[in-house]
C-alpha cells in the first residue's frame, strides 16, 4: 500500500483527534496545524509508526504573522519519509510575548542547527535546546530581524521621491 496522504490524515486523526486542525493539501503535500504543546509528541507519532515513517526533518523555520494577537509566531516543520518518498508541513503557532515551543532537537539531530537559526532570527526559544544561541547575527543584537516590526522604508527621506523611480506623479517624456 502506498502511502496517501489521506491515510496519513486518518492516522493522526485517530490518535490526537480534533486537536489538529487546518488540514490542507497543497501541490500534493499534506498541511496541518498543531497545538505548541503537542509539536514533540505529533513529531515523535509520525516518526515511530511504521506506516508513517517520517524520519527526516527536512526543514524547519518561523513566519511572523503580525495580525494574529496571540498568536503572532509560527514555527514550521517539513517532514519526510524517505522510503515512499511522502512529505507534509505543520505549523505550530506562538505568542511573541513568550515564543516558547519545545527543541526537536532530541528526535531530529537536523533540529539542531535549525532551531538556533530560528532563534536567530525570529526570537523562538526552544525549550531545552542543547545550545540555543545565535548563530548568524552579533550577539549584541537586541532584535530579531526576520519580524515584521520595522518599516520597509524610512518614511522621512527627501531623497526618494517615488517619480524618480517611475511611481506615481506624471508620465512622459
Amino acid at each position: 500500500m502506498s502511502l496517501t496522504n489521506e491515510h496519513i490524515k486518518n492516522r493522526l486523526v485517530e490518535k490526537f483527534g480534533e486537536a489538529l486542525t487546518n488540514f490542507e493539501e497543497s501541490h500534493g503535500m499534506l498541511s496541518f496545524h498543531a497545538p505548541k504543546e503537542l509539536n514533540l509528541k505529533v513529531m515523535q507519532f509520525l516518526y515511530d509508526e511504521e506506516d508513517l515513517q517520517f524520519r527526516f526533518l527536512s526543514d524547519l523555520t518561523a513566519v511572523h504573522y503580525p495580525d494574529q494577537k496571540g498568536a503572532e509566531l509560527a514555527v514550521v516543520y517539513h517532514l519526510h519519509a524517505f522510503v515512499p518518498n511522502v512529505r507534509l508541513r505543520f505549523k505550530v503557532f506562538t505568542d511573541i510575548q513568550a515564543p516558547q515551543v519545545f527543541t526537536a532537537s532530541q528526535l531530529f539531530s537536523t533540529a539542531n542547527w535549525m532551531e538556533r537559526e530560528t532563534y536567530d532570527f525570529f526570537g523562538v526559544d526552544f525549550v531545552g535546546h542543547p545550545n540555543l544561541i545565535r548563530i548568524l547575527n552579533v550577539d549584541e543584537m537586541d532584535y530579531f530581524p526576520m519580524r515584521k516590526e520595522f518599516p520597509l522604508e524610512d518614511q522621512s527621506r527627501v531623497d526618494k521621491d517615488d517619480e524618480m523611480f517611475g511611481r506615481g506623479g506624471s508620465v512622459g517624456i
